[in-house]
């Protein structure tokens, strides 16, 4: 068997500006399923498929020094970069862990969080990472997510701060916290969806297995998003698979093949239920990207057709005037006018 066919290579890596740059500042003693759940769902948004590329979403682990770092479970992780200019991020993370531990950063790096704020970059702590925000000053008079077990520390340390913990997380303009754990993957994929659309975050829910009764209470109503939970688990894989190429749609006998059917029970599945082809189905899911892309993005109509999985910016052009009555630049015009 010739394996390389069950593999396929990346499809070519577009041109564009990632629309998600974080940094990572990991405290002492940082807990590594806060981090790895905050930067696993980065990781899907942030390519097709299970690619793993840093195309729509970039990351880096940022210190005051290359030293290891070591995690609350004695698992050491090598930073990448001494602090770089703070505004080559849109979020700086800080990844919080057992107490009092992670509180002892250098003053280096409560400055740095705090010339980060002042630069209107946006600040996140990860479980207790909002104890090292409240150090900073950067938490006075707002609300953040806190585990029960440190709600009465944070009271005491932190007077002027107002936890909560019956919330996983808090997203308040240039400040989100949550209580940290598998919380962490609830706040990513809220940001996911508002620096980079429905279909990424949307992808990150699937690829990393969510839960599908939780995941639909946290993500937005998208394109024939109610197959997801049709009854009909080949269906619902069908979908899955489709959101998770936008960028690189599969041939539908491809798609039957993974799927471990034939393409006509898949075009039986898809009428029954849609009412319309698998085809369509996924078209319209790869319209529906483009359309936010042009409202939300600065991207050009060929790099919005290339990211969707049209041929081209015309391919895309003449489906998307049939779907929604006009041009993409016509649509992007007038909402510019609104």
């Amino acid at each position: 068997m010739d394996h390389a066919s069950l593999f396929p290579a990346p499809p070519n890596m577009p041109h564009v500006m990632p629309d998600m740059r974080v940094g990572f500042i990991l405290s002492p003693r940082f807990t590594i399923l806060a981090f790895a759940s905050f930067i696993d769902g980065l990781r899907h948004a942030a390519d097709e498929a299970d690619f793993s590329r840093q195309i729509y979403c970039h990351w880096k682990i940022v210190a005051p020094a290359i030293t290891p770092i070591m995690s609350s479970c004695g698992v050491e992780v090598l930073p990448q970069e001494i602090f770089p200019d703070p505004r080559e991020f849109d979020y700086l993370v800080v990844v919080g862990g057992l107490l009092p531990s992670c509180l002892d950063h250098p003053h280096e790096t409560i400055q740095y969080l705090r010339r980060a704020h002042a630069s209107n970059v946006s600040i996140v702590g990860l479980c207790t990472g909002s104890f090292v925000m409240a150090k900073a000053g950067l938490l006075d008079g707002r609300q953040c997510a806190v585990d029960t077990g440190h709600l009465n520390q944070m009271k005491g340390m932190f007077p002027a701060v107002v936890p909560e913990s019956d919330r996983t997380h808090f997203i308040q303009n240039d400040i989100a916290t949550c209580r940290g754990g598998t919380t962490a993957l609830d706040l990513v994929i809220a940001l996911i969806e508002v620096r980079c659309g429905s279909a990424r975050a949307v992808k990150g829910v699937t690829a990393l297995h969510m839960d599908p009764i939780q995941a639909a209470h946290r993500m937005p109503p998208r394109p024939y998003g109610h197959l997801t939970a049709s009854g009909n688990h080949r269906l619902e894989q069908a979908v899955e698979l489709m959101e998770n190429h936008i960028a690189g749609p599969l041939r539908i006998s491809t798609l039957a093949r993974q799927l471990n059917t034939s393409a006509r029970e898949l075009n039986r599945l898809f009428s029954k239920h849609a009412g319309k082809s698998p085809t369509s189905v996924w078209r319209e899911m790869r319209l529906a990207h483009g359309h936010w892309l042009l409202v939300n993005s600065s991207r050009t109509v060929t790099q919005i057709a290339l990211e969707c999985g049209f041929a081209d910016g015309a391919h895309f052009s003449r489906w998307f005037r049939r779907t929604y009555s006009e041009t993409p630049r016509e649509f992007r015009e007038r909402r510019r006018q609104v």
